[in-house]
């Protein structure tokens, strides 16, 4: 409560103006969003921690951004850092990961009012396809299930007497399961349907992710893309071969299918035990100029020019209130609760 509090008094009182001094006025801030939607809507049944921010949290958080940052293309970032050319002063990127569609159902206009440019970093297997990303389909059967137990890959029998119980459930098998070589974690997710009584219909995903259309009417607009694996695997589960493949056929369909080059890339994942430097120099040896992370804070322009493969992050959660989302941005990291 008395962080809470404090927030809101040092929001009241644009306090938190100041704490841009300290990491200077040349510092790029980065944003992370997933999706945006409401995870309270009826008939929501795919991840809701995935859920960024609702659409009227967006707005706000966009006007926010657009009062007191100079909002960037990732390519003046590009321009910046190989040519020298000029950023204004607290540049900030705006990037969201994975390719849903409501970056363009509810995000893009959004940004567009506002002519705020952005990317997204696309897992191009789910480009225009039904097929769903393994958290969504675990949600989704514990979210239909009428079963108060079950026997789970990786956990033995569970059991839960409430939804709040049947989510902890839910979050200590995803978690068990991120951290799986691809193969092995989609053969456990597969039988996850079946252990929970679920049938999943064909159709139970569709319009979910964006389409090739999609992506070319938002790259005709200011919105531009970037790799972030074709497959979604944490890639310190994978083999380097398996790794430099990731990344080098998004990269490849990505420019195959829009014909604008691809200058960015984020880990998925993207905390620090989810790559390595030897990842970093994959992105860089298939001629990808930047790299993101996760890791929160904005970064100090010695540092981009020093390593512009793990560019630091700041995530946005749909319970953030605007000054919890204004530390974050701002850089007061511990103050928002974020990890150094």
């Amino acid at each position: 409560m008395f962080k809470k509090n404090l927030l809101n008094l040092l929001y009241q009182s644009n306090t938190m103006l100041l704490a841009r001094s300290f990491w200077g006025r040349h510092s790029l801030t980065v944003l992370a969003y997933h999706r945006i939607t409401n995870p309270h809507q009826p008939g929501f049944d795919t991840f809701a921690p995935n859920v960024s921010a609702t659409p009227a949290d967006f707005a706000a958080q966009m006007d926010y951004v657009a009062q007191h940052f100079n909002v960037v293309s990732m390519e003046e970032v590009v321009d910046w850092l190989q040519n020298g050319r000029f950023l204004p002063p607290h540049p900030l990127l705006i990037t969201f990961d994975d390719g849903y569609r409501d970056n363009l159902t509810e995000a893009f206009p959004i940004l567009q009012q506002r002519q705020l440019p952005a990317t997204i970093f696309l897992a191009t297997n789910h480009v225009g396809s039904s097929s769903p990303f393994f958290w969504d389909l675990v949600a989704y059967s514990f979210h239909h299930t009428q079963q108060t137990s079950a026997a789970l890959p990786l956990l033995g029998l569970q059991s839960w007497a409430d939804d709040s119980s049947r989510n902890a459930v839910m979050l200590t098998l995803l978690r068990q399961l991120k951290r799986l070589p691809d193969q092995d974690k989609w053969t456990a997710v597969r039988q996850i349907p079946a252990a929970l009584g679920v049938t999943v219909p064909d159709h139970a995903f569709a319009g979910l992710h964006l389409t090739w259309d999609d992506v070319g009417q938002l790259q005709a607009n200011g919105i531009s893309m970037g790799a972030h694996t074709h497959t979604h695997p944490i890639l310190t589960s994978c083999t380097d071969e398996q790794a430099q493949h990731e990344i080098k056929l998004s990269k490849q369909l990505i420019e195959e299918k829009t014909g604008q080059p691809v200058l960015s890339f984020a880990y998925p994942n993207g905390q620090s035990y989810d790559y390595t430097p030897e990842h970093a120099a994959f992105v860089a040896a298939a001629g990808i100029p930047m790299a993101f992370t996760l890791r929160p804070a904005p970064s100090r322009p010695a540092e981009l020019r020093r390593d512009p493969h793990t560019i630091r992050r700041i995530l946005i959660d749909h319970r953030d209130t605007l000054p919890r989302f204004a530390a974050k941005v701002m850089g007061l990291t511990r103050l928002a609760g974020l990890p150094r």
